[in-house]
């Protein structure tokens, strides 16, 4: 026993010489931790450094409760118990490692624990409000002892090298809450319930102090380790997709000198503007009554089930001014399952230049047991008049054209969906790059049921797009000339803007994919979106808004995910 007091001792001695240059370390309420007697030393999880630091700020020695992963290495384990760190398993309640808790805390010792059962940020952390396991209160109520809550923040930088300089001194914020009694008096039921409520409460008190008080800003909260580990400059890589995304945006702009407006431009958008003012999405994105031949894909899905993949061809319900676009076309590929299996609907980027890559993308989502349907989004491939270029029409300075587009692209989608589950399939996700990714996101502000939306660098905030983006100058440039201000175009942000609208879907089911150095959909409009849809997954790719990447690694996250 005061062996391992001794090297516990010498090993904080050794952890406050490493980290005394390169941290601050900041303390609320360090009176309630360094009090006398046995406690359980509850805390939020942000990074693998949080019990060293936590350790330094309390005078007393803590046994640690760690994962029984870090035990099988033989000099991590020896190293663990040489400091009275005991293992314990995340997934199930373990008997040795309660009696061993129960037993340190009985004997007036403070036994330190992570209930959120691993590292968790953002709204899977308990500062954000998720669940707490149940452990905590649960061995606090067996041993008879209280539950003193802390919230750490600030060391989640230590992933990134910018952490570990030393004339830096990373700062690192700790709270230390009041002791929240075990209520021998109520029954162990009760007892729980009360203790869990008051710990949820008083993280979320304590987070919110750390907040005040130091007036921390969004860098300073808790960010995923893969986000800090990455290292902030790549300048090559930084260079060449901004080139990239720059000479397409030059191409872009050079193509829209094709589109002018007309002088009854403003008037054609206000009237258009004043007829969806008070239209909700639902309404906007209604789909027409099924079981018209000319205008419902279900007949063409039918025969693509019997012949085992084709090409669905139907007439749109939103008609255009060119005739070519006014036939919706739809690529099929079932999987070995059928019309039940799961389907995943395919939505490429803006003048996508061939569908192959599509198609293979197709194949794998066989492989996986989905079937798969790559839409041919408004003004793109089959849906091509004569005379333009694929796609060009979809984005243009006629911005009544660009809704309609839009609105056009998403009521096929559900067109598509109803056909499907006329024939049996429940299960539906959608893979979206770009101005896909834009059709994606309004998808789920309408259809509930959506296992999961992947929006791979997605045009989510119109404003930025219009406004700000280096692929819009010359639609700017046509807007000022035609009067048309950025307030009247806003009035219409709560049909094609996905940024002001909300998910019909669970947001948990939607992963926003966002290129580190993308200047078209900027990873900022993306987290702002991400921030909005409380729930959904970020996931940031070091690439522009054109690369490869982003494709492999969403999929392999898909996959993750089981979905």
């Amino acid at each position: 026993m005061e062996l391992k007091a001794t090297f516990y001792r010498a090993g904080k001695l050794f952890v406050r010489l490493l980290l005394s240059c390169v941290a601050r370390i900041r303390v609320i309420g360090s009176e309630n931790v360094n009090r006398a007697g046995g406690f359980l030393l509850a805390a939020n999880h942000i990074s693998h450094f949080d019990p060293f630091l936590i350790s330094l700020a309390v005078r007393r020695k803590i046994d640690w409760m760690a994962m029984a992963e870090f035990f099988r290495l033989p000099i991590v384990g020896l190293a663990l118990r040489a400091v009275d760190t005991f293992p314990a398993e995340r997934d199930r309640a373990d008997r040795k490692t309660i009696r061993t808790a129960i037993e340190r805390l009985k004997d007036g010792r403070i036994v330190g624990l992570f209930p959120e059962g691993g590292i968790r940020d953002g709204v899977r952390s308990l500062l954000e409000g998720a669940p707490l396991r149940p452990g905590a209160s649960t061995l606090a109520h067996m041993a008879g002892v209280p539950i003193l809550p802390c919230v750490i923040l600030g060391t989640d930088r230590f992933y990134s090298m910018k952490g570990w300089l030393p004339l830096r001194r990373t700062p690192v914020w700790i709270a230390f809450g009041k002791p929240i009694s075990h209520s021998p008096e109520f029954e162990k039921f009760q007892t729980r319930e009360r203790i869990e409520s008051e710990l949820a409460d008083a993280f979320k008190s304590l987070y919110a102090e750390l907040r005040q008080t130091f007036q921390l800003t969004a860098d300073d909260l808790p960010h995923p380790p893969q986000e800090r580990m990455k290292a902030r400059r790549h300048p090559l890589r930084r260079a060449s997709a901004k080139t990239v995304d720059s000479l397409l945006c030059a191409s872009l702009n050079l193509l829209h000198t094709r589109h002018r407006l007309n002088g009854h431009s403003r008037e054609e958008m206000e009237r258009y503007v004043v007829g969806c003012e008070q239209l909700a999405p639902q309404e906007y994105y209604a789909t027409p009554c099924a079981g018209h031949s000319s205008s419902d894909p279900g007949t063409s899905l039918a025969r693509v089930f019997r012949n085992g993949g084709a090409k669905v061809a139907w007439r749109s319900p939103v008609n255009t001014a060119f005739a070519a676009n006014n036939i919706a076309h739809a690529e099929f590929f079932p999987c070995a399952q059928g019309a039940t299996a799961p389907t995943v609907f395919l939505l490429h980027a803006l003048m996508s230049t061939k569908p192959v890559g599509y198609r293979r993308c197709a194949q794998r989502f066989n492989e996986l047991g989905w079937s798969a349907c790559l839409l041919h989004l408004p003004y793109h491939f089959s849906r091509v008049p004569r005379g333009y270029w694929n796609g060009e029409l979809a984005i243009t300075c006629d911005l009544v054209r660009n809704a309609e587009g839009l609105r056009q692209g998403v009521i096929e989608l559900r067109q598509l969906i109803a056909g499907l589950r006329a024939h049996g399939c429940r299960d539906f996700g959608v893979l979206a790059t770009s101005y896909g990714g834009w059709i994606g996101a309004l998808l789920a502000t309408v259809e509930s049921d959506l296992r999961f939306v992947a929006l791979m660098g997605p045009i989510v905030n119109i404003e930025h797009a219009i406004w700000t983006s280096p692929a819009a100058r010359l639609i700017r440039r046509e807007l000022y000339r035609a009067n048309i201000e950025r307030s009247l175009v806003s009035r219409h942000f709560h049909l094609s803007s996905p940024l002001h609208c909300q998910p019909a879907c669970d947001p948990a089911r939607v992963l926003f994919v966002t290129g580190e150095f993308d200047s078209i959909a900027p990873s900022d409009e993306i987290e702002a979106i991400h921030q909005k849809w409380r729930g959904s997954e970020l996931l940031s790719v070091r690439q522009g808004h054109f690369g490869h990447r982003m494709m492999r690694e969403t999929i392999a996250r898909l996959k993750e995910r089981g979905l």
